[in-house]
């Protein structure tokens, strides 16, 4: 697994983020760029009403008034490390419900991109890997195909599993519920194309007043102003 924890090169001043630190944090703004309002992070009053609006927080080792905070903090790599990026359901109630705007689920998924990216996951906590299996899938038969996914899946991952649960497939499998037999959609190529292509389109960008805190912690500005 990789990591970003390299040794600092001398003493760092207080309030000064660790080199490595610096860089994924510059890395996870650029994301924020790219993210219609993004740059409203920075108005974030930890009032909680995120993470009393999330139906998962009670899952996650950082509840998402905690990622503001971390961010602020200038602990990234904790962040991308932690289950909560790969636990947000999506429902988006922490978006609609935060009295500042702040896009909350669109910047987990910026930190879930940057984990991605950068290879760098929670231990024992493989759901990158069942996400990438699902892709893999859609890509060569434009569906999901449950037997190879969940093949894939345990062969990536806990490969002692898979044997013993042979059982449950078994089951499910007499019941018409698991085929054995994968079957590519009509088109193919068609979806494969498809995909190529958007996997090249960017991100709407919206201009914003965009936060600037690059080698800085706390809520201090780039331009020193508090």
């Amino acid at each position: 697994m990789a990591t970003h924890a390299t040794p600092l090169q001398g003493p760092v001043a207080p309030g000064v983020l660790p080199l490595s630190e610096a860089e994924l944090r510059h890395a996870f703004l650029a994301e924020v760029d790219r993210i219609p309002g993004g740059g409203r992070l920075n108005q974030c009053i930890q009032c909680g009403t995120c993470s009393g609006s999330c139906p998962v927080s009670y899952a996650m080792d950082f509840s998402p008034r905690q990622v503001v905070a971390l961010f602020r903090a200038g602990a990234i790599e904790t962040l991308l490390r932690s289950r909560t990026i790969w636990v947000c359901a999506s429902c988006y109630h922490c978006t609609v419900r935060c009295p500042a705007e702040i896009k909350i689920t669109d910047l987990l998924y910026a930190l879930k991109r940057l984990a991605i990216e950068r290879k760098i996951f929670p231990r024992r906590f493989p759901v990158y890997m069942l996400s990438e299996s699902f892709v893999d899938m859609v890509k060569t038969y434009g569906r999901n195909y449950e037997l190879g996914l969940l093949r894939k899946y345990f062969l990536r991952t806990r490969p002692g599993v898979m044997l013993r649960r042979m059982g449950e497939g078994l089951a499910l499998w007499r019941r018409r519920r698991l085929s054995f037999r994968a079957e590519r959609i009509k088109g193919i190529d068609g979806l494969r194309r498809m995909i190529k292509k958007a996997e090249t389109f960017d991100r709407p960008r919206e201009l914003v007043r965009k936060e600037r805190i690059t080698d800085v912690v706390g809520y201090q500005t780039l331009d020193g102003k508090q």
